[in-house]
């Protein structure tokens, strides 16, 4: 069983106990669940901010510790001032060491457009995204069927939540419908754990036209973005190498700087 597996396997007993401790009613009842969505796409395609959706995210898969001393609301606030056109806030515990407080925490303290980072297989996890206030959810291709991708993108767009569809390989598009917003190339292979962008630059002329594209994992140098930005990429996102260096807020700006 690799990595990918083992994460699959403990979110369905997540989704089991989730489904025995609240109900769809109580996370429609919460008090963020009517609140107006904020539009990631719009933000990465805006100018004015750095195009770089900023991840928080602890620790990697594999149990080792990325950043234990980070504080959320510090990081957050900080990556939105230096121009992050969004946020993605991990939210498994298990494997990431994130939670759905992490979540809710960014949304009390920023005003830009918030992902929530998690492997979403049934739809009370994407009810519960929009009552913790995210303004779009992550979809794998690598883990749901064609049907269940359907499914679950169109409760989100119903719910005023855009949808990042996430492929790894040509195939994957074979999933994509129209409730998806945005494309992201994941450079890092899901069972492995291995990085290359390159595999965005080979998947770049194969993604349609009409839906926004990002490039996302294992991104670091100014070569890169430029390469990507020059492949068609709107956007990137980011979180090792902002989480893994002492000071991320600071990385982050260092980082935008040079790209700008």
């Amino acid at each position: 069983m690799n990595i990918l597996e083992k994460i699959i396997s403990n979110k369905k007993k997540e989704i089991a106990a989730l489904r025995e401790q609240i109900t769809v009613r109580d996370l429609e009842n919460s008090r963020m669940f009517t609140r107006a969505t904020l539009s990631l796409s719009e933000f990465i395609l805006d100018p004015s901010r750095s195009g770089i959706i900023a991840e928080f995210k602890r620790k990697s898969p594999s149990g080792s510790i990325i950043n234990s001393g980070a504080k959320l609301e510090e990081v957050t606030k900080g990556y939105a001032r230096a121009g992050a056109s969004g946020l993605s806030i991990l939210t498994d515990r298990q494997f990431f060491g994130g939670d759905c407080s992490d979540l809710i925490r960014a949304r009390e303290h920023n005003n830009i457009p918030i992902i929530r980072k998690e492997f979403i297989i049934d739809e009370i996890q994407v009810i519960e995204s929009k009552a913790a206030g995210a303004d779009a959810i992550l979809l794998i291709a690598a883990v749901l069927e064609k049907k269940e991708i359907l499914k679950l993108a169109m409760l989100s767009r119903s719910m005023d939540m855009e949808v990042l569809f996430e492929i790894h390989s040509p195939d994957e598009l074979n999933k994509l419908n129209e409730y998806v917003n945005i494309i992201g190339v994941n450079n890092r292979d899901l069972g492995t754990m291995k990085t290359s962008y390159l595999i965005s630059m080979e998947l770049a002329d194969k993604i349609p036209g009409e839906f926004i594209r990002i490039s996302e994992s294992g991104i670091s140098t100014l070569k890169m973005i430029t390469e990507l930005r020059n492949a068609g990429y709107d956007g990137f996102l980011i979180g090792e190498y902002f989480m893994g260096k002492p000071d991320p807020v600071k990385a982050f700006t260092d980082f935008v700087n040079i790209i700008s």
